[in-house]
């Protein structure tokens, strides 16, 4: 009777082992082979069939269809993978960038263009020669307000007290004083008389806060894009860390060689390596999100009364309104320059043209007949710009925080209750909660390995630049230009983005960058190597969906 309990427990623990015999036999490894070759790596050397995995150092070490050498391999490729999608968000971000910057640099120039068409018409209409011969003063100053547009070190206030001082001095040499000799020592005397005898009236003093405020706006705004581009375009290219890459490849490849191609990633599974891997990225969230709404309230701010359009195109007329007014008091003036300035000596008798000079430069009666205002297609055209470039940029206001769940979209990830997806071991549901963003929230994160006390250093100077752009923007809203320096070899880069080939040294916009304390950079906590924990941000505007081949933003 026992030899039988024996012969039946025999049998019956025989049954289960075969059944695990044939679980176990070696599978074939072509799936693996054809994905290998297909990525474009030689075959020498992969496996047939399944081997033992203990030579593994960051895959399971399960039955397996990779080598070392391919795990190294792939390991490397799945770096060289994530950082190209990352530079491909980031230039997909860019060309957004900058095609709000053309839109509106577009829109800007053709308004100040039309400004100085419709001065040159009208005025040589009503003046003839006298414009004529005098149009570089005019000439000068639209010149020198697109040079300050354009980023140069141009002072606003004393190019603008230096093109009425100059129209004084054309102006009076023109006037109906021809028999006096007029040196350049008298005249330079009647410029400065500009302030204290106001010859052109309140033109001037009126004019000059509204110029002030709307070129200092619509140069702030467009360096402020131009920034934007360069900040994403080098913290798009920091390289992925040794912790990250051994992350991704567990990530990504590590199912092929555990023969599970088919199964996709843990959607929370997917997104703690993201988030552990762009943490640096996130830190940038603040920032970006403050210049971003300081863009979009120097956009709004064209529109207010009297709005950039307005300023702008309607410089003739308030020119136009100064030159009468000095017309109409011209024997006032006069005596008080001879007051000022002395009498001028004479030159001797009258010329006969001078009854001739007198008409041409008293025009009343015509130079009033040019009254420039926007149009509506004019208003419309800007109401149009201003809108679709605020609307781009809402797009864009959380882009750092939700670019870690766009690479972890649906073509990516399963779905985020699935029990039948990879979690970096097998095949099963994926248990550990999702970690914040930033680098201070990872000091838990069970997927990447991150030193919280070791902020990158590229990305803390974006921060630095996309702070001090948000103080440049800011006092913009108040007409204000911050003390800056010429900085042509700093952010305004040639890899910005923001203007292409012959035209970034002609016309494009120059970023000037404020003079500012010494730098302040991230202070860490004290040295602890960590992994990372936090809450999960839900942002409230959806990033237009990257897909892992392309991670192209909508335009």
């Amino acid at each position: 009777m026992d030899f039988l309990q024996a012969l039946l427990l025999f049998f019956l623990s025989a049954v289960p082992l075969s059944a695990d015999n044939a679980s176990t036999k070696a599978r074939s490894c072509s799936d693996v082979r054809q994905f290998y070759s297909g990525k474009g790596f030689t075959l020498n050397g992969v496996p047939q069939t399944e081997i033992s995995g203990e030579h593994l150092r960051i895959c399971p070490q399960g039955y397996t269809c990779c080598t070392s050498a391919m795990e190294e391999t792939l390991s490397n490729l799945s770096r060289r993978e994530f950082e190209g999608l990352v530079r491909e968000a980031g230039r997909s971000l860019q060309a957004s960038l900058n095609t709000q910057f053309r839109s509106f640099d577009t829109y800007f120039t053709d308004l100040l263009n039309s400004s100085e068409r419709s001065l040159q018409e009208s005025f040589l209409a009503t003046l003839g020669s006298l414009y004529s011969k005098n149009a570089r003063v005019f000439q000068d100053l639209y010149a020198d307000l697109r040079r300050y547009y354009r980023g140069s070190a141009v002072n606003l206030e004393e190019t603008l007290n230096d093109f009425w001082a100059r129209l004084l001095e054309r102006m009076f040499k023109a006037s109906s004083i021809p028999q006096y000799t007029l040196t350049d020592d008298y005249l330079e005397c009647v410029a400065k008389q500009t302030e204290t005898l106001r010859p052109f009236g309140d033109v001037p003093r009126d004019l000059k806060p509204k110029v002030t405020r709307a070129f200092v706006a619509a140069r702030s705004f467009v360096q402020g894009l131009t920034v934007s581009g360069e900040v994403v375009r080098k913290v798009s290219q920091v390289p992925l860390s040794p912790e990250c890459t051994r992350a991704m490849m567990k990530l990504v490849y590590c199912p092929h060689c555990r023969g599970l191609a088919s199964v996709k990633p843990c959607a929370n599974y997917c997104r703690n390596v993201m988030k552990g891997c762009l943490a640096n990225q996130a830190d940038l969230d603040i920032e970006w999100q403050n210049l971003v709404d300081t863009l979009l309230q120097v956009a709004s701010s064209f529109s207010a009364d009297p709005s950039v359009d307005v300023v702008i195109y309607s410089l003739p007329l308030r020119i136009s309104e100064a030159i009468l007014y000095m017309q109409g008091n011209t024997e006032v003036f006069t005596s008080k320059v001879f007051q000022a300035c002395g009498t001028p000596r004479v030159a001797g008798t009258q010329s006969s043209g001078s009854e001739e000079r007198k008409k041409r430069v008293n025009p009343a009666s015509t130079a009033m007949e040019y009254k420039p205002s926007p149009t509506i297609g004019v208003r419309l055209e800007m109401q149009v710009c201003i809108s679709d470039v605020s609307s781009k940029l809402r797009e864009m206001q959380q882009y750092w925080v939700q670019l870690p769940a766009a690479l972890c979209n649906s073509k990516v990830a399963a779905g985020a209750a699935g029990d039948k997806c990879w979690n970096g071991m097998t095949k099963a549901r994926y248990l550990p909660e999702v970690m914040g963003d930033g680098l201070a929230s990872q000091i838990n994160n069970p997927e990447v390995e991150i030193d919280i006390t070791k902020p990158d250093m590229t990305i803390r100077q974006q921060i630095m630049q996309l702070k001090i752009m948000t103080n440049r923007l800011r006092n913009a809203l108040n007409g204000n230009d911050v003390d800056f320096q010429d900085a042509s070899d700093d952010v305004s880069g040639s890899g910005s983005g923001m203007c292409t080939g012959e035209s970034c040294a002609r016309s494009g916009p120059r970023v000037i960058v404020p003079k500012t304390d010494s730098t302040r950079y991230y202070n860490p906590p004290e040295n602890k190597k960590v992994k990372g924990t936090g809450t999960q941000t839900h942002p409230s505007i959806l990033l237009p969906l990257l897909s892992l081949a392309t991670l192209l933003l909508r335009r």
